[in-house]
């Protein structure tokens, strides 16, 4: 785990806005509200569900 502030990357920045999925989403009108996270990635939500969210209780 890093400790201390971040130092923010102009590559990855600029790679992230001009990356082919991007512009693919953008393009197609793909934008989807907040929760729709498992038509996109199913995997990913899968995951988080199962391994992430039952390890946060305070």
């Amino acid at each position: 785990m890093k400790i201390g502030m971040r130092k923010p990357s102009l590559i990855k920045r600029v790679a992230t806005k001009t990356s082919v999925k991007r512009q693919v989403v953008h393009r197609a009108g793909l934008k989807m509200p907040k929760g729709y996270g498992w038509v996109r990635n199913p995997k990913k939500v899968a995951y988080n569900k199962d391994i992430i969210k039952p390890h946060l209780i305070f």
